[in-house]
Formats: C-alpha cells, sequence, structure tokens
C-alpha cells in the first residue's frame, strides 16, 4: 500500500465514521451551518479570487478552452451567486421531513422514512461553483461528501476548502466532509474505488465518466453530458424561435444546457425565413454546420457531417438540419440525444402534446429556452449536476435527489405463523 493510498483510505474512513453524526443533526442546525460557511465564504471573497487568478494563469498558460476557462472563471458576481445559492439551499424545506405510515393487520405499524444516502464522492472539473453547491446539498440532506476537483481548480479549491472547514471544525464536525483539491490519475482511481463510498457522482467530460464507471464499487449517479435540440415546427412562431435559439446557444455556449442542433421542419425552407431565424446567431460569431438542403441558402453556412448530430460542442458552434415532420424530428432526437434537454418552438398544442410524451429525455420544454435546466431554476436551490439516467434521480440532481429511504417497523411481540 503506498502513502498515498494510506492518506485516502484513512481520510474516506474519518468521513464514513463522522457522518452518523451529520446525519443526526436537526433540520434548523443544518440550515444554520449552511448560512455560517456561506457567511464565511462572503467575507473572503479577496482570498478566494486571488486564488483562482493562479488557477486561471495556469490555464492560460496551457492553453485550455475558452469553454472550460469561463467555468473555472470566479468574479464578484459569481461568488456572491455562490454564496446566494448557499442561502436559498438553507432556506429550502428538510428534504428528509418525509414520513409515510401504515398498519399491518396484527397491529406492527410501518414508517417509510426518508434518510440520507451516507457518503457521497463528487468528482469535477473545472468548476469551483461546484464546491458550494456540494456542501450545501450534502449538508442539508445529511450526507457526508467528498470533493475530487481536478488540477484546473486547485488553488480555488483549496481556499473555499480551508474556509468550509473552519466552519466544520468550529461546530465539531471536523472530517464530515473531506476535501481533495488535487490527485495525480492513478491515485483518483484509488478514490473512486474505495469500498467506503455510498454514491459516486461524476460530473465532467465524457473520460471523467468513463473513469469514475469503470472504478467505482458504489453506485455511479451519472451527470451526463448535453446534446440538446431545437425541434422548430412549421407552426412556430419564428419571433419566439429565433431568440430561443439564440439564447439557447450563445448565453453560456460551454455548458452541458446550451443548444447543439436545431431541427427545423421543411416547411420554412424558404430563405427570407432561414435569413429570418439564423441571421442573429450568425451576426454573433456562431459558425453554422447545415445539412444538404440549407447549404446554398447562406454563404456563411457550413456543411455537415454525420459527427455533427452527435457533437457536443460546448462553443459556438451549431449544427442545422432539415426534418419533415414532428416524427422525423423526435426519432432524430431520440437517437443522437444524450437524454439531457431538448426543446419544441410550436403554436400547435396536440404537436407540442406529441413533442414532450416522445422525447426520451429528463427535460423537454415547450417555446422556451433549454438553459433553463438547472437546479436553482427549477426551484431546487442547486444542483450537483444533471442525470441523464432513468432510475432513482433524473434531470437535475437536488436535494430530494440525494436521499434514499428506510421502513422502521415497530411492533409488541409478533410473530410470523
Amino acid at each position: 500500500m503506498t502513502v498515498v493510498k494510506e492518506i485516502i483510505d484513512d481520510s474516506v474512513k474519518k468521513v464514513k465514521k463522522k457522518w452518523p453524526l451529520l446525519a443526526s443533526l436537526n433540520h434548523k442546525k443544518r440550515c444554520e451551518l449552511i448560512n455560517d460557511i456561506a457567511e464565511k465564504i462572503s467575507l473572503n471573497f479577496t482570498s478566494i479570487i486571488e486564488a483562482n487568478k493562479k488557477d486561471l494563469d495556469v490555464a492560460r498558460n496551457e492553453n485550455l478552452s475558452k469553454a472550460l476557462v469561463d467555468r473555472l472563471t470566479l468574479s464578484e458576481a459569481r461568488l456572491n451567486g455562490m454564496v446566494n445559492g448557499l442561502k436559498k439551499i438553507a432556506n429550502l424545506d428538510d428534504p428528509l421531513d418525509d414520513i409515510q405510515t401504515w398498519h399491518h393487520v396484527n397491529g406492527m405499524k410501518f414508517s417509510k422514512v426518508r434518510v440520507p444516502i451516507g457518503v457521497i464522492l463528487v468528482v469535477y472539473e473545472a468548476r469551483p461553483n461546484v464546491t458550494t453547491d456540494t456542501v450545501g446539498l450534502a449538508i442539508k440532506t445529511g450526507n457526508s461528501a467528498i470533493l475530487k476537483g481536478s488540477r484546473q481548480t486547485k488553488f480555488s479549491n483549496s481556499v473555499l476548502g480551508e474556509l468550509i472547514n473552519a466552519v466544520l471544525e468550529k461546530n465539531n464536525l471536523k472530517d464530515s466532509i473531506a476535501f481533495f483539491p488535487e490527485l495525480s490519475p492513478d491515485e483518483s482511481k484509488e478514490l473512486i474505488s474505495n469500498p467506503d463510498l455510498d454514491l459516486v457522482i461524476p460530473r465532467g467530460g465524457e473520460g471523467l465518466k468513463k473513469i469514475v464507471n469503470q472504478n467505482s464499487k458504489a453506485p455511479v449517479l451519472g451527470a451526463g453530458g448535453g446534446v440538446c435540440h431545437a425541434y422548430i415546427s412549421q407552426y412556430a412562431d419564428l419571433n419566439k424561435a429565433r431568440e430561443i435559439i439564440f439564447n439557447s446557444k450563445t448565453q453560456r455556449p460551454g455548458v452541458c444546457n446550451a443548444l447543439e442542433t436545431v431541427l427545423i421542419n421543411e416547411d420554412l425552407l424558404q430563405k427570407d425565413k432561414i435569413e429570418e431565424l439564423f441571421r442573429k446567431l450568425l451576426d454573433y460569431g456562431v459558425s453554422i454546420r447545415v445539412s444538404e438542403e440549407l447549404k446554398g441558402l447562406n454563404e456563411k453556412f457550413n456543411l455537415a457531417t454525420e459527427k455533427d448530430w452527435e457533437t457536443e460542442y460546448l462553443d459556438l458552434i451549431l449544427s442545422v438540419k432539415v426534418v419533415s415532420s414532428v416524427g422525423e424530428a423526435i426519432e432524430h432526437i431520440n437517437k443522437y440525444s444524450t437524454g439531457h434537454s431538448d426543446t419544441i418552438i410550436t403554436e400547435n398544442k396536440e404537436e407540442a402534446r406529441t413533442f414532450t410524451q416522445q422525447v426520451d429525455s429528463g427535460s423537454v420544454y415547450v417555446n422556451a429556452s433549454t438553459r433553463f435546466t438547472d437546479g436553482e431554476e427549477y426551484g431546487f436551490g442547486a444542483e450537483i449536476g444533471i442525470s441523464t439516467q432513468k432510475l432513482h434521480a433524473r434531470g437535475p440532481i437536488g436535494p430530494k435527489e440525494l436521499t434514499t429511504y428506510k421502513y422502521i417497523i415497530e411492533g409488541d411481540g409478533q410473530t410470523r405463523t
């Protein structure tokens, strides 16, 4: 056993041992802890931003993508958002306040009780805001958390971890949450495969998710990537369509709920309508890759390939394909979508109903931007990621998705015959 493995195993065991104390706190105390952490962070913006600048210097020296640098950057506005996110989590109802009771014919009382999952490992890339979201949601739900950030956020996460640990230690909760700001690939695999973990959540690219799925001994709750679609129907309001696809693509292109593919009904295949829909995107600098039918309608269009339909660009690139009907649009989406977020733009209610029933994704919109797929926008206060799985949790992973349940049966000497 290497020295690093011993340190990792010892840290996980300490968290596992401390978890029952965190889980037993009443809701009021859990909320106080979250608010104390929010206050601690709000008083230390300067040191956090200074640390973040070190991460950004490294990122720029390594020529990381604009999308990654954007995710990594912490401004005063984003730090205020993180603090406010913690406060919103604290103000949510208790996710553990859910008890169902009934009685057996022999008099035994059954209770189905909502409880924490246990020790949750979150592995994430270049997103320091995930640190506070995870800690807030973990404490809210009575879970212990282990946070494994990436080397790109080493300095930012180290400072955030120190501030959070100071609050926990003051409340006799030292070691209930652990931070690993930087581990080597082999060390990360040691952590991910630790048998004392109850759940592992990867939040990052496909490479990260593959490593987690290959090495974890605990269940994995996949925070999926986003190949998100918009279908523009022949019944669409084109003004709505233009603004929805523009917002979905450009408001923040480097995130998983950004639009990647537009499907357009063949009845809209006229130069003036295509101009109305896509001119604003082109003027903004979006590179548009189109199917053959659209190529001659604008000199700035580039021809798409089969690869484009399955690509999550996370950049100012958009693929556009012509389809004959809502049925063909649904077929394309269910083939190429990652099950994240897809939208239809139509004024036909029956068509919208068909789309929402048949598109197999976690979030399906009618006449709205895909950018709303977010825990805070859904009223959860925050999230740890977006699940594209179907079991246990789907869509934003908020407080309720970080809990499970158990049965408590109270008897008075009953035996089964």
